[in-house]
């Protein structure tokens, strides 16, 4: 405090809230039906290993029948985008990417809530996004950003369980 317990700008100043707890793990209650599993990278003299997906996790009941990997340049954003059939399962292998969720489901426990999560070479995760839930990507690093997807459904060239919103609608509470 300054002397006589006044400072200056404070009445104009944000106080930050919580977003972790003591031990370092998040507050934020995650959109239903949304899971992450935070992944474990081994180093040593070769290089690293890091384990993207084993059925025995049971992390989804859906067996792996599709992957493909993207990478998103530096500043790169994909989104807003859902899908009405099936999961995204995305894995964040590298970079930083600034991970945004909107619970679109008018039915949903989470209805209109928003998630924002960084993963990638930091923090590698596995991420599940229901049906239903829009997601974006931003790359927020200063390299390309590379995530693989590990979809319940194979890609339909014909018809795409695909819908999209540009990064500013004003569809989603949010922006990136």
């Amino acid at each position: 405090m300054t002397e006589g317990g006044q400072i200056s700008g404070l009445a104009a100043a944000v106080k930050d809230v919580q977003t972790v707890t003591s031990s370092g793990e998040s507050v934020q209650q995650l959109i239903y039906g949304v899971l992450v599993r935070h992944a474990t990278t081994h180093a040593d003299e070769r290089g690293d290993l890091c384990e993207i997906y084993d059925d025995r996790w049971e992390f989804t009941p859906d067996p792996v029948i599709y992957a493909y990997f993207l990478t998103l340049r530096p500043g790169g954003i994909r989104g807003w985008s859902l899908h009405s059939e099936q999961d995204d399962r995305l894995f964040f292998a590298a970079g930083t990417v600034k991970v945004a969720l909107y619970d679109g489901r008018q039915d949903s426990p989470s209805a209109g809530d928003v998630n924002v999560l960084f993963l990638g070479t930091h923090d590698r995760a596995l991420l599940r996004i229901p049906p239903g839930v829009y997601h974006a990507l931003k790359n927020v690093g200063t390299g390309d950003a590379i995530v693989m997807n590990l979809p319940t459904r194979p890609y339909d060239h014909g018809q795409p369980d695909k819908y999209r919103l540009a990064s500013d609608s004003e569809e989603i509470p949010y922006r990136l």
